[in-house]
């Protein structure tokens, strides 16, 4: 009867544990769990860091789209970044299910269509940006590519060619990334406009990553996970419970 009680206790812990690795990661896509940060070396740092945008939870990164304005006038390029996220279990054949996301944008330009991966999810990406100009017209960041976990590069549909490529951010540790945050400069007024300067991207890790948290968040569900006798015990008593 106690090694019974002690079963039960230890659900009830468990239960609670696995409440708190939820939780961690809200319904609100902005606080989902991420499992690291990818950054680049070349960012411009005019503006300031705006908020984080992570895809819903089970979704990651597949596609996505630039905002970009075109030559003309006081230039800025690179406006925006907008990822769109798949669940790629639920993908039916010749057909994207997806939630689009962005961070804060530029003001200035226009939407590209959605590039997608073949196959996989977005891990890295690669950012080109124009060195400053003096008392020329500054655009900062120009266009970015992102690598592909199947091995396909993409690159955005940037209308000019401004700035030189930097080096490749890591790549993902987790699944695929799922989040982004950008660097935006407000309109200067009758100075030189930027827009977006720089951005990061956040990776997440499926349903593994949950259960690694839980396990470091309390020994007991380790205990449990690594002892098949007692995993049996619990579903014995479940089944006589019926």
């Amino acid at each position: 009867m106690h090694y019974l009680l002690s079963i039960f206790s230890l659900l009830a812990i468990i239960g609670h544990v696995s409440g708190q690795v939820t939780e961690s990661r809200s319904e609100r896509s902005v606080h989902r769990y991420y499992r690291s940060e990818l950054r680049v070396t070349n960012g411009f740092t005019w503006g300031t860091w705006r908020f984080k945008s992570m895809c819903p939870i089970g979704t990651y990164a597949t596609g996505f789209s630039l905002k970009v304005e075109g030559p003309g006038g006081d230039d800025t390029a690179l406006n925006g970044i907008r990822l769109h996220c798949v669940d790629r279990s639920k993908e039916s054949s010749g057909s994207h299910d997806y939630t689009s996301i962005e961070s804060d944008v530029g003001i200035w330009g226009k939407w590209t269509d959605i590039k997608w991966c073949h196959s996989g999810y977005l891990t890295s990406f690669q950012l080109r940006v124009e060195s400053p100009q003096g008392i020329g017209d500054d655009t900062a960041a120009d266009n970015i590519r992102f690598a592909c976990s199947g091995g396909l590069v993409l690159e955005g549909d940037s209308s000019t060619n401004w700035g030189e490529w930097g080096n490749w951010s890591p790549k993902c540790h987790g699944k695929g990334i799922c989040g982004i945050q950008t660097r935006i400069d407000e309109p200067q007024g009758m100075g030189d406009d930027t827009a977006l300067n720089d951005v990061r991207m956040f990776c997440c890790e499926g349903r593994r990553m949950t259960i690694r948290t839980a396990r470091r968040s309390n020994i007991l569900l380790l205990i449990l996970l690594k002892t098949p006798e007692l995993l049996l015990s619990v579903r014995t008593v479940a089944k006589y419970q019926h």
